[in-house]
């Protein structure tokens, strides 16, 4: 069984031709991944809510 703190770990690489190539890696903690969809969540609804009054 997986334990709060364990990491969990991505990578990515992208090529697009023959010179470009971009590598990308990423490790966060569960309660990590917690804290950024709560985070995104506050931006968007923020956001809506300055279209909302933007519009009056």
């Amino acid at each position: 069984m997986a334990r709060m703190t364990d990491p969990n770990r991505a990578a990515l690489t992208l090529r697009a031709g023959r010179k470009l190539r971009l590598k990308a890696e990423v490790s966060v903690t569960p309660v990590g991944l917690l804290s950024i969809g709560a985070l995104v969540s506050a931006i968007l609804l923020s956001s809506a809510a300055i279209v909302v009054a933007a519009r009056r």
